[in-house]
């Protein structure tokens, strides 16, 4: 199979696309947010050497890195993602990168062990086609692990909201919101992972939810992601250029106990 090399419009698609510098912060972030939590639930499910995995939504490169260092020399390791850039640094590990769009591509092979997903599908369009790609990319037995954030179910940024600042980002918050919703993003994903992953046929599933607060990485990914969606924010007019700077200045003045919506981590194996 030849991944389809995505339309220039395709990157318009995702609001927090992976063309913006911010992008770059955002999956360091990220990762220092949810790769131990991640790492958990893959070593629970049993990787081992040898192991045929499939990272979906690639995005930066910790996941993958860590996955190809499980597998060994003998495994292997695919990460794909609509815009690989931030990616492809890890085809130095063994790590094949292919440029792929989930929702629109076929599978890049099939008779995975494991296949997963972080903060992908929620923003995905024709996610119910997504996932059935992933499914049926699964060996017998595969596990698929989808990781996706739930914002509906916990929509705030300061959960003590005392004082203007902490009303101010609340406001923010909810303007991103408000665009990855214009976007087509399911703010309600992240709950329906189990009943989905019973209806595409995995057997033994199972999901629980990790939820980061005041940790510093939110902060830097508070700012960076303000960073990278202002002009779509002042656009709509959902904030003013005045109330982005001030939100900014008040994150790195450090007052703010920022949090984030749950994670929700379902993961169950093809029968």
């Amino acid at each position: 199979m030849t991944p389809s090399t995505p339309a220039s419009s395709d990157h318009g698609r995702y609001l927090l696309d992976n063309a913006q510098t911010e992008a770059g912060i955002r999956f360091g972030a990220l990762g220092e947010l949810f790769d131990p939590s991640t790492f958990r639930h893959i070593e629970q499910l049993g990787i081992a050497p040898g192991w045929k995995c499939w990272e979906v939504g690639a995005g930066g490169t910790s996941v993958v890195r860590w996955l190809a260092e499980r597998v060994g020399p003998g495994g292997r390791v695919v990460a794909t993602d609509i815009d690989t850039s931030w990616a492809d640094p890890a085809a130095a590990s063994g790590v094949e990168v292919l440029r792929h769009d989930v929702a629109r591509d076929e599978p890049p092979g099939d008779g995975f062990d494991f296949v997963h997903a972080r903060l992908v599908l929620v923003h995905v369009t024709d996610r119910e086609r997504a996932l059935r790609a992933m499914v049926g990319s699964l060996r017998p037995g595969g596990w698929l692990l989808v990781e996706d954030a739930d914002p509906a179910l916990q929509p705030l940024v300061c959960l003590d909201e005392y004082g203007p600042e902490q009303e101010l980002a609340n406001k923010l918050r909810d303007g991103v919101r408000s665009l990855l919703a214009s976007r087509g993003a399911d703010l309600a994903y992240g709950r329906k992972l189990p009943r989905l992953l019973r209806e595409a046929g995995l057997t033994d599933v199972r999901a629980d939810a990790y939820f980061p607060v005041t940790l510093p990485a939110c902060d830097v990914l508070e700012a960076a992601t303000v960073r990278h969606v202002r002009a779509q924010l002042v656009g709509a007019g959902l904030a003013t250029e005045e109330e982005i700077d001030r939100h900014l200045a008040n994150i790195a003045s450090g007052r703010l106990d920022l949090s984030l919506s749950p994670m929700i981590s379902a993961w169950g194996r093809r029968a």
